[in-house]
């Protein structure tokens, strides 16, 4: 049985009505702080599309008013059930920008309201991971870098311990994810179980780590072979974890 659901959000934004658009209505922008790679056919009647391998959705562009409103719904499956993005733009004053937003739909007999309420904490770090790649990386475009965990043991204090990152620290603190040599400053921290999340802002790269289930970062640097060298320190660690 499907049912109708809907997440709204807002947030305010330290850049420019445009910087807030390239960064939700372009490929390369969408790919600096969501998931990705994305592609965009930027016009009313165009398609969105994300490709991940193992995942791959498409979607209708219903509204596009450049600065202002962006709405897309994603293709319905056969069973009615679909995805719909909407985003309001406000410029204000000094520059800064309120960005609102409602993720809406159908939802088939899978998503249960833990399903459902993770996502909107997911939300809460994306839109987040938005405004600090408006405000930090603005007109540089990111590679979405992404690593999952293996099945087996997970242990969120061994994932903290293994990157260097102490159990107590705070929003702000400057740390170093000492098997890559990145050093930066902890911008996003979530330490309520089962949605842990970390963030990490480097000089080149928002590092973003989603519980026990995945990395996700967005680099703005090469990129080349850190998807690689990210999924084989998950699959070390998973390894070593089971032995614990």
């Amino acid at each position: 049985m499907t049912r109708e659901f809907e997440i709204r959000k807002e947030v305010e934004v330290e850049g420019t009505p445009e910087q807030v658009w390239d960064a939700i209505a372009t490929g390369p922008g969408i790919d600096s702080w969501f998931m990705g790679p994305h592609t965009v056919d930027g016009r009313l009647g165009g398609r969105m599309s994300i490709d991940m391998g193992f995942f791959q959705e498409a979607s209708t562009i219903t509204a596009w008013e450049p600065g202002k409103h962006l709405a897309y719904t994603s293709d319905k499956g056969e069973d009615g059930t679909f995805h719909a993005m909407e985003y309001l733009i406000e410029g204000r004053d000094q520059g800064s920008t309120v960005l609102r937003f409602v993720h809406s739909g159908v939802l088939g007999d899978d998503w249960g309201d833990e399903y459902l309420d993770q996502t909107a904490k997911g939300w809460d770090m994306y839109l987040f991971t938005l405004a600090q790649y408006v405000r930090h990386f603005a007109g540089r475009h990111g590679t979405y870098v992404f690593a999952q965990w293996p099945e087996g043991e997970k242990s969120w204090p061994a994932l903290l311990k293994a990157l260097g990152v102490p159990e107590d620290a705070q929003v702000g603190d400057e740390v170093t994810l000492e098997p890559f040599g990145v050093t930066g400053v902890v911008d996003y921290l979530v330490r309520h179980s089962p949605h842990e999340f970390l963030g990490v802002r480097g000089e080149d790269g928002l590092y973003r780590f989603h519980g026990t289930n995945a990395v996700g970062h967005h680099l703005f640097g090469d990129a080349t072979g850190q998807a690689e060298k990210w999924q084989a320190f998950l699959a070390q660690l998973a390894g070593q974890t089971s032995l614990t």
